[in-house]
């Protein structure tokens, strides 16, 4: 996309510029050698290149383990395959999880959010210093906006995680010396900070995609101002009633409403992420979306960090699948299996009525490799090439079809055959049976750390040219599926339950299923490799037919990825007669008093009732799974309202270390060791300790 391609130049040309390709190594490090850049940033279009550069400080948080570790590990939705790179994340072990970060290679570091948060800080308060200079109001206007806009996240993102941090508002002079006397402000000045520096971005800001889709937007920083002011109105912030509540939750509730007024919801859920097509394609220019960390294909633009996140949701299919579906760039993900769905993440949909079960969860992988049939299966079962490889059956607890051991993987004698293809099916596995959960127990590794398991697609990537290469999508930050939620939260807290009850019910319409609608249709971002440039080259894993013969990429694509899914069999749903069609779906809820039956249990399970604000925050924060699952924020929802321990030790059983004090990141401890007094000694042991957020 041509505008697209102007954001990311944008960012390359003030890399270099400006010398803002560093990761963040050091605490708020600067370029001081300004006596080039002041006179270009004294310009509109040097100025608009340093905003445009700005886009590229949310490129990291992609780009390595930290993209789950620090925002899905902990929770209640994720635990872990058997690959344990981030452990301490999930389990909040004091070996893992402290201060100084862990031995463990590749763990990250509580230190690396930190320190990349404060280097975007910093080119924003540069250009804040410069930006007023620029001629042109509107260039000056936007280069403010986004700078503010950048800056206020940043913090945001900092409170949600540390809460204290310091608050570096101007350029740092490093010509005297790196100053090291930094002092932490309160969680309430720097939840403060961000409400001013959105509200400044607010009043900046363009309506209008004017760089482009991805461009930051008056809805970009309405979304976040009211994520802010509700944050200062939830249980986090013991310092709340030092804000009046309704003056907080009116603003937030109307920012609220002028972005669902102006920018909408997709009309169905899989141009959310499903019809991904390729690079830079319709989906990535939605209206709903907010704001996303911008990725193409162009080897000019990428940088430091690309797309690391389809390597983060799938099952460990190229290990435990017997041969029957190895790797390759032909299917959109990696299995690296960092992120396996909890029993409480599928039992919490509706798998009959919500659409967002089917257009998230992928639940069959075609064969594409041969592999010879074991001898106890008979001859007319026999799969081969396009029939199921890999099968996910998405059903409830009360299912009584099943037996445990008629599934298991490939190497495990299962006699599970596909009643409607008379197929047996080499790796197959239900979320229940006979009453129990065992989509845990079918894995070459333990039930803790199961590596067979039916994961998401919302980052399939077919346009790879290398099974291990950079994804090119762009990976979605903010869109208005959560603003919706954001206001109902906002309504819940103000007293307005009928209201909130409202606003959830416009959001679960869209996830019903529409008149006519095929509920077996799948499609995900595999889709693609229908134009990728290694299609006619041979699968890097040796992929071979019956006869030995080498598979193409594009055969192994064709074999591999099914556009259905398991619907009918996952919930015994009859199809819809020969001529006829399949009915619309209904998720409206009438009442608080009447919640769907998954709600009910999971407040049922945590002594909670609905006529309670905790009740129905719980029950909002069960619909932000439906709507938002994977995308990044659950960590700090949970920290927010204070359910991360409750929820976290009920439904996630890895999080075995969690204590009340996890509630806080620990202050990164290269931080407090830099650290001097205003005399310049460094600080002692007990001063650290004094600074270090409690528990650590």
């Amino acid at each position: 996309m041509k505008n697209t391609n102007k954001i990311l130049s944008g960012i390359l040309a003030a890399s270099i510029m400006f010398g803002t390709t560093s990761c963040g190594d050091d605490f708020l490090k600067e370029n001081a050698n300004h006596t080039t850049t002041d006179a270009l940033l004294e310009t509109g279009a040097g100025a608009l290149a340093m905003a445009a550069g700005l886009y590229g400080n949310l490129r990291w948080h992609f780009g390595y383990e930290w993209a789950y570790a620090i925002t899905l590990y902990g929770c209640d939705e994720f635990s872990m395959g058997s690959d344990e790179t981030s452990l301490g994340w999930m389990d909040y072990n004091t070996a893992e999880m402290n201060p100084a970060g862990s031995s463990r290679r590749n763990h990250p570091s509580p230190a690396d959010l930190w320190n990349e948060l404060y280097f975007g800080i910093a080119t924003c308060n540069l250009l804040l210093q410069k930006a007023p200079l620029i001629a042109s109001e509107q260039d000056r206007n936007s280069a403010l906006g986004e700078a503010y806009f950048l800056r206020g996240y940043n913090y945001y993102r900092l409170f949600c995680q540390y809460e204290r941090c310091p608050l570096q508002l101007e350029p740092i002079d490093v010509s005297a010396g790196v100053p090291r006397n930094f002092k932490l402000s309160s969680g309430e000045d720097v939840l403060n900070q961000v409400i001013d520096d959105l509200q400044k971005a607010y009043d900046l800001l363009r309506t209008d995609d004017w760089r482009g889709a991805g461009t930051w937007t008056k809805y970009t920083a309405a979304h976040f101002l009211a994520k802010a002011l509700l944050y200062r109105q939830s249980e986090r912030c013991t310092w709340k009633s030092n804000y009046p509540a309704k003056t907080d939750l009116d603003r937030a509730i109307r920012l609220c409403d002028e972005v669902i007024d102006a920018r909408g919801l997709e009309k169905d859920y899989n141009n959310l992420y499903s019809n991904w097509t390729g690079v830079d394609c319709n989906i990535e220019k939605s209206k709903e979306i907010l704001m996303s960390a911008l990725h193409n294909d162009a080897s000019t633009t990428v940088g430091r960090y690309g797309n690391r996140t389809y390597n983060y949701f799938s099952s460990q299919y190229n290990t435990y699948s017997g041969g029957y579906v190895p790797r390759g760039q032909y299917i959109g993900d990696m299995e690296f299996q960092r992120c396996r769905p909890t029993e409480y993440t599928y039992a919490v949909f509706d798998n009959v009525n919500d659409s967002r079960m089917w257009k998230t969860f992928k639940t069959v992988y075609g064969i594409c490799n041969h592999v010879a049939t074991p001898d106890y299966v008979k001859a007319e079962n026999a799969p081969t090439f396009g029939d199921q490889g890999v099968l996910f059956l998405l059903n409830k607890k009360d299912d009584t079809r099943f037996r445990k051991d008629e599934f298991g993987r490939a190497a495990v004698k299962h006699t599970f055959v596909n009643p409607e293809t008379g197929k047996w099916v080499p790796n197959v596995a239900p979320i229940y049976a006979e009453g129990q959960y065992v989509m845990n127990t079918y894995g070459t590794s333990a039930a803790n750390r199961s590596n067979m398991f039916c994961g998401i697609n919302k980052t399939a990537d077919g346009s790879r040219t290398g099974e291990k290469g950079d994804a090119h999508r762009d990976v979605t930050m903010a869109r208005v599926g959560e603003t919706y939620l954001v206001k109902a939260e906002c309504q819940v807290r103000n007293g307005d339950d009928a209201g909130a009850l409202a606003t959830i019910n416009l959001l679960r319409k869209r996830a019903e299923w529409k008149a006519d609608e095929d509920r077996e249709y799948y499609v995900d971002g595999t889709i693609a490799f229908k134009s990728n440039s290694t299609a006619s080259g041979n699968c890097a894993k040796g992929n071979k037919d019956a006869n030995g013969a080498k598979l193409t990429n594009q055969q192994a694509f064709e074999y591999s990825f099914i556009q259905k899914n398991s619907y009918v069999l996952s919930t015994g749903v009859e199809r819809p007669a020969e001529g006829e069609s399949w009915n619309a779906s209904n998720l409206q809820i009438s009442s608080w008093n009447n919640l769907p039956a998954e709600d009910q249990a999971v407040l049922n399970g945590m002594g909670l009732s609905v006529n309670t604000l905790e009740g129905k925050v719980n029950f909002i924060l069960n619909e932000r799974t439906r709507e938002l699952l994977g995308e990044w924020n659950r960590w700090d929802e949970l920290s927010r309202t204070k359910t991360l321990y409750k929820r976290a030790k009920l439904f996630n059983p890895e999080t075995l270390y969690i204590q009340e004090h996890h509630n806080l990141r620990p202050i990164p401890q290269s931080f407090l060791d830099g650290l001097t007094n205003d005399n310049g000694e460094p600080l002692t042991d007990q001063e650290k300790k004094d600074m270090q957020n409690p528990g650590y």
